[in-house]
């Protein structure tokens, strides 16, 4: 597994206030839609029409679990939250794009497992929505069908209820990708997108996007345009010092909260964190306590 770092930094609120507008045609490359008006009032009821589906991941995706919280790769997720709640508390922080400078650098197990630990806070509303069109892999990881997805719903084939759905037993809500696309900027270009991101908190407390890698498309520089924040993940002894000078440089908006180190060994993180959960779980002087060994199962897990 691997270990989250955080470094926050600074972040500054959009000051953005949607306006309405007739509805465009969107040359999609294969036909011409209508993209959708996004009404004021059209988040009303939408929890108690979103469709729940079980948390059933697919066992390669490593994703954390809230009835195993003691294993390393939860706890350092739990840290990571933490740092971003206690900025939401300073700064009116609610949509987060988490992106890296290239490909297989850890941004969608990242996001995933932030999303999730968000989600492990009584009443913490979470959405995970998978922006990347190019390579999504969200809904695999949850194990569910990718369309209807979020471009579905930007082409005005569905409505938003249908793309989202509810992970059993969580806070955690999904929207998958969608269908592929031809030209992906040119639905995160429409003005709705970001009219969807601006009404979206005020039903969930963090709205999480996965989007393409900053070096090879310009899908993550425009969203975090339209975003309260992005966090840029880089891998150890992939990531270089050049390719995480020319991402953040990429960027139109000063709004990186952080940056997450992914790939540590196993034995530079866990040593001391296993040692220190096995013995609280079975120090004899717990009373009331079963001896357990949860650190020592995960440590050879």
């Amino acid at each position: 597994m691997s270990r989250v770092h955080d470094a926050l930094r600074r972040a500054e609120n959009s000051g953005y206030i949607p306006q309405s507008r007739p509805s465009t045609g969107l040359n999609t490359g294969t036909q011409r839609v209508e993209a959708p008006v996004f009404e004021p009032n059209s988040l009303a009821g939408l929890l108690d029409k979103i469709v729940e589906v079980p948390f059933h991941p697919l066992a390669e995706s490593h994703l954390i679990d809230a009835a195993r919280p003691h294993e390393a790769p939860s706890e350092e997720f739990r840290t990571l939250r933490t740092r971003l709640n206690h900025l939401q508390s300073l700064q009116p922080i609610h949509t987060l794009v988490v992106t890296s400078a290239s490909p297989a650098e850890g941004k969608s197990f990242t996001a995933v497992n932030l999303a999730l630990a968000e989600s492990h806070l009584s009443g913490n509303l979470t959405l995970l929505a998978d922006f990347d069109f190019r390579r999504p892999i969200i809904h695999n990881m949850f194990q569910v069908d990718r369309s209807p997805g979020i471009t579905d719903y930007l082409l005005g084939r569905v409505e938003l209820h249908e793309v989202i759905k509810k992970v059993s037993g969580t806070n955690l809500y999904i929207m998958p990708a969608g269908e592929a696309v031809l030209n992906p900027l040119e639905l995160l270009n429409l003005k709705e997108v970001k009219q969807l991101f601006d009404k979206l908190p005020s039903i969930f407390n963090w709205v999480i996007l996965d989007s393409p890698p900053l070096l090879f498309a310009a899908d993550a520089n425009l969203l975090s345009t339209m975003c309260h924040g992005t966090m840029l993940v880089v891998r150890i002894g992939t990531t270089t010092i050049d390719s995480v000078t020319r991402a953040m440089q990429s960027l139109c908006h000063n709004n990186v909260l952080g940056i997450a180190v992914n790939g540590a060994r196993r034995g530079e993180l866990y040593s001391k964190y296993t040692y220190y959960h096995s013995y609280y779980y079975s120090h004899p002087d717990m009373e009331g306590e079963t001896p357990r060994a949860d650190g020592e199962a995960a440590e050879h897990e």
